[in-house]
């Protein structure tokens, strides 16, 4: 029912980023474990892992990067929040969008604040804001994480948002959880509780029931 209704709306929403996601100079980054280039790669250096992202963006003369979902990744063995040493969570449910440290985000559509907090353990979403739509009476949410701490200053849960409004910035690694600066962008048709947090690494053996909580964020990406 949700993926009919974002087909439907897909032309109302705004740009999550100031960049044209579709249309503009965009790469495709690829951090899936079938992906050979990365096996040369510290996937913990956050230095050899900018280094990369900027040589793959280059190659594709892009700007910005973009992809993730869906995809099996190796790089959560760097962090005990997702215990990936044990095969329990390595499959990212939302989409990456690599950006630089400050960059503005949007709100797709409107809605108001659901949750928000600051989830710092080390590899975690750092400063995550979690909005609440509902469209055509189907409620929904949409999650950006690693953030900046700037971002999480004045917002109040219900907090109406509107569309197209600037909701967040990226967050530096030193306060976004440990990673390249980039936006985490996940669409959740349901909480299950939960609040300032959701899972956006998938445990495998449960993967189908969360690929059914998560559509595909390329519904809304503009």
């Amino acid at each position: 029912m949700l993926n009919s209704i974002l087909t439907k709306y897909y032309a109302s929403f705004a740009r999550i980023t100031r960049f044209d996601l579709i249309n503009g100079k965009v790469g495709h980054l690829d951090f899936s474990i079938y992906n050979p280039a990365l096996a040369y790669l510290d996937l913990a250096n956050l230095a050899q892992m900018q280094k990369y992202i900027e040589q793959v963006l280059y190659q594709q003369d892009a700007v910005v990067g973009i992809g993730g979902y869906a995809e099996e990744r190796n790089v959560y063995e760097k962090s005990p929040v997702f215990d990936a040493k044990k095969g329990s969570r390595s499959i990212h449910l939302g989409v990456d969008i690599w950006l630089l440290t400050g960059e503005p985000i949007f709100a797709p559509t409107a809605g108001k604040v659901h949750s928000f907090q600051n989830n710092a353990s080390f590899g975690d979403y750092g400063p995550t804001i979690i909005l609440e739509h509902t469209i055509e009476d189907i409620t929904f949410y949409t999650l950006y994480g690693h953030l900046s701490l700037e971002s999480l200053s004045g917002l109040s849960v219900g907090k109406y948002i509107e569309t197209g409004e600037q909701i967040a910035t990226i967050g530096a690694p030193i306060v976004n959880g440990n990673w390249i600066p980039h936006l985490h962008f996940q669409i959740i048709t349901d909480m299950l509780g939960k609040h300032g947090d959701f899972y956006g690494v998938a445990p495998k053996d449960e993967l189908a029931y969360y690929l059914s909580l998560c559509p595909n964020p390329a519904l809304m990406i503009r």
